[in-house]
């Protein structure tokens, strides 16, 4: 992958791809009714997202591969998205019962991330490749609407009951350190500004958010995650297996 071009739209299309996968499983399994339709609609825009954005990376690769042979067929290691969005929707603290599923946890990443890719697409839509300015510019507005619906509720929980605040203060314990890849600086360009380039901002605005819900900003982190360069956690594994099962088990079906 020496092209950095085709690293650097591979890396968000499966950023989104991933992301979009974690956001799925919580059909059917969300607190309200109202929100299982607001995370499922969310997971179908990032995968939309990831289509386009894979389907040029396939077009930058010129090795033939379609946006659905870089979803599905691809070992783990060839895999470029952050480890943020790898990382299960588990409980973030003991105390909590929701079979695994943290809607603490969750909240807070959906609001995390989509602050992030409203500023890359914001800055993306500009760029001289107009394939990707095009992505980004029709991209953005949905990450808008992430953002905004993410943000009230982390507003809501954080600056709710002492119980709802435990648990958010404890998910955003959890992700913090997650949180460093998202400006990982290592000169991959390509298409677009450097993902370093992203940070200022975006820990203003998340430090206003968090003032906004009363929560504690946790010491920083000198921890580097590199799954962007391939190497995740062993939460990986276990998603691909769910993701790929059916394209491996019946390899070319077609509907």
């Amino acid at each position: 992958m020496s092209d950095p071009r085709f690293v650097y739209v591979l890396r968000l299309a499966d950023t989104c791809l991933i992301h979009s996968q974690r956001l799925s499983e919580w059909a059917g399994h969300a607190p309200v009714l109202e929100e299982d339709l607001a995370l499922s609609n969310i997971a179908l825009d990032l995968l939309g997202q990831a289509r386009a954005l894979l389907t040029y990376a396939g077009q930058l690769e010129s090795a033939g591969r379609d946006e659905d042979q870089l979803a599905f067929l691809r070992e783990e290691r060839d895999y470029r998205n952050i480890i943020l969005v790898e990382l299960p929707n588990a409980a973030a603290s003991p105390s909590d019962g929701g079979g695994g599923r943290d809607f603490a946890l969750t909240t807070l990443r959906n609001a995390a991330m989509a602050l992030w890719l409203e500023q890359l697409y914001e800055r993306l839509q500009t760029s001289l490749d107009t394939e990707i300015a095009g992505i980004a510019a029709k991209s953005l507005k949905e990450v808008r609407y992430h953002r905004q619906h993410s943000s009230d509720w982390v507003v809501r929980l954080g600056d709710g009951t002492a119980e709802s605040q435990a648990r958010m203060q404890a998910a955003l314990n959890v992700l913090w350190p997650y949180f460093n890849e998202l400006f990982a600086a290592d000169g991959v360009d390509g298409v677009g500004p450097a993902w370093n380039e992203l940070e200022p901002e975006w820990r203003a605005r998340w430090a206003t958010l968090m003032q906004e819900a009363t929560l504690k900003l946790p010491r920083e982190s000198a921890m580097q995650p590199r799954g962007i360069d391939g190497i995740h956690s062993e939460h990986m594994g276990h998603m691909l297996g769910t993701m790929q099962h059916l394209q491996r088990t019946y390899p070319g079906g077609t509907w």
